[in-house]
């Protein structure tokens, strides 16, 4: 009897281990692993390469001229708009008279751009060189419509530097209005406020 105890003892024992090692009708891992009754984990996801995070840095949007840029987001002027240091600077490439292109400017919370050092002067020759492939006349804030003589920039910035071409400004025939890039030495030049020229703008970031 003992014996027979004993077999069907051993041949019980020998069902539960077999069943234990058995896969699972539902997952279809044996249920005895403890490593395969854990489902597997989605892949790690993979970090950003350079390229990407720069491409995801841009985004498309439009100026005021409805021209479409690529800028980064990270700028601190507006779509279209260029910055130098504390100032953003547009290119206009409408031409109109100069109070109407100081008027557009105001339009924009802007001036039309004075101009405070070389640098600053060099950085306004090429958003233009820029946005035409040339370094064609634009109006710039400047104007002595007010005082024969008396030169000022329309945005209040103090009138300290200085870049008159040789012989201007002449005044003939009422010139009152400032235009940059003349001659060949891309100089300034007192001209009429009633010609048409594209213009230069600029704000405060």
């Amino acid at each position: 009897m003992k014996i027979l105890a004993v077999s069907a003892l051993l041949c019980a024992m020998m069902a539960l281990t077999r069943a234990a090692a058995l896969p699972d009708a539902e997952t279809g891992y044996e249920t005895g692993d403890v490593e395969a009754s854990v489902a597997p984990t989605d892949p790690p996801v993979a970090s950003k390469g350079p390229w990407q995070a720069f491409h995801d840095s841009l985004f498309h949007c439009e100026d005021p001229e409805g021209k479409h840029h690529v800028v980064k987001r990270s700028t601190s002027c507006p779509c279209g708009w260029t910055e130098n240091y504390d100032r953003c600077f547009f290119y206009v490439s409408r031409k109109m008279r100069w109070p109407e292109a100081e008027k557009n400017c105001n339009s924009m919370n802007g001036n039309l751009a004075s101009v405070r050092s070389i640098e600053e002067y060099q950085a306004i020759q090429r958003v233009i060189l820029t946005a035409t492939n040339a370094n064609g006349n634009a109006w710039i804030g400047g104007s002595d419509a007010q005082q024969e003589h008396v030169w000022f920039w329309s945005d209040g910035t103090p009138f300290t530097y200085l870049n008159w071409c040789r012989g201007q400004p002449d005044n003939k025939y009422n010139q009152n209005c400032m235009q940059m890039n003349y001659g060949d030495h891309k100089c300034w030049d007192d001209v009429g406020c009633t010609h048409t020229l594209p213009s230069v703008c600029a704000k405060k970031m």
